[in-house]
């Protein structure tokens, strides 16, 4: 008797059931409104709870922003935070200093470390025609030995994340995108930061995206890690086949990581997945909100330290910093160094 390469199958939640090393994986799909001149939404915000808005009224939020959409100043400690932004973009400013505008493709990769603050404003830039945002958010831990590691991001440039177009036998294509994690002889992905769990040589993370044409098929190959574990998030389309077991609705998919198992895509429509994998951690979890450790004594140390230094403090005018109209994505680290991507990179909206 063959055994099923899937463990289990769930549907989606907001926010994404995770499996160790993640901590959370949230979605977020907005199909925002014209641009007002202040970079939010033109149109009225009364009936929405500003400040603390989650309603997906009319296709989108405003989170926790009340000009524009996104989340203010908030703090972290001890993981990552892997943002991956398909459309729109992101300003981003931190208590170390710097700041950032990316998205199109474009992914940040902050280490929290031993203590940050961070923005991450949805500025708004087209004032004729709509402002749609997609993105990713996973929190990856950090081991006990790394929870209190210097904080620092690294921007992975759209260009610079590999692709693998894979086309089957019936001339139909697939494309992954491999943010973390070698997919095959053909995609190795910048490398991860020093301090995270992706860094180390036998942690088998990885961050893909896959996207299938109408009837496509593609066998995704096997972990080779050992102990590696791998959920498969189904969010998009209207029908899949995975491991032999027809998928209708959005789910999460836990696989058995060591065997390859192929996906096939339905007639109707493109299929999107994410996968997530990696050897657990194994150690214990206390997390209070933005803050994530081993112990409640640290979590209380943290909250402690937080009230008494504010992790650098906030070196912004206000707690929500935007950065003009100018769409050019940029990445100025402490310090001051600047980067930005290649010239000629345009990826699409």
């Amino acid at each position: 008797m063959t055994t099923s390469p899937i463990v289990q199958i769930e549907s989606l939640g907001f926010p994404w059931k995770t499996i160790d090393p993640f901590l959370f994986c949230v979605y977020h799909d907005d199909a925002y409104p014209q641009a007002n001149a202040q970079l939010g939404p033109a149109v009225a915000l009364a009936g929405r709870a500003i400040g603390q808005d989650f309603s997906h009224n009319n296709g989108w939020s405003m989170y926790h922003g009340t000009t524009v959409p996104g989340f203010p100043a908030h703090p972290h400690r001890g993981f990552e935070t892997v943002t991956i932004v398909r459309k729109g973009l992101i300003d981003h400013a931190d208590s170390l200093g710097a700041t950032a505008r990316f998205g199109r493709g474009d992914v940040q990769w902050l280490t929290a470390g031993r203590g940050v603050v961070h923005s991450e404003m949805f500025p708004l830039l087209e004032q004729d025609r709509p402002n749609p945002l997609e993105l990713f958010q996973i929190w990856l831990n950090l081991p006990a030995t790394s929870k209190m590691s210097a904080p620092h991001f690294t921007m992975l440039w759209s260009q610079d994340i590999p692709r693998l177009l894979a086309t089957d036998a019936g001339g139909r294509t697939t494309e992954v995108a491999a943010i973390a994690g070698r997919l095959q002889d053909v995609a190795t992905p910048p490398a991860p930061p020093p301090d995270s769990w992706a860094a180390q040589a036998d942690a088998d993370v990885a961050i893909w995206t896959i996207l299938m044409a109408p009837r496509a098929r593609w066998t995704l190959p096997a972990a080779t890690g050992k102990g590696t574990r791998r959920q498969l998030y189904y969010f998009k389309g209207r029908s899949v086949t995975v491991g032999g077991q027809i998928v209708k609705e959005p789910s999460a998919i836990e696989l058995r990581a060591g065997v390859e198992v192929e996906l096939i895509n339905g007639d109707n429509a493109e299929a999107e997945f994410l996968l997530l994998q990696g050897k657990p951690i194994g150690e214990p979890v206390a997390q209070h909100g933005p803050f994530v450790m081993n112990t409640q004594a640290e979590i209380a140390q943290t909250m402690d330290d937080y009230r008494r230094t504010q992790f650098g403090g906030w070196p912004w005018p206000d707690g929500a910093p935007v950065h003009g109209r100018d769409p050019a994505r940029f990445a100025r680290h402490p310090g001051g160094r600047e980067e930005r991507p290649a010239p000629g990179n345009m990826p699409g909206q």
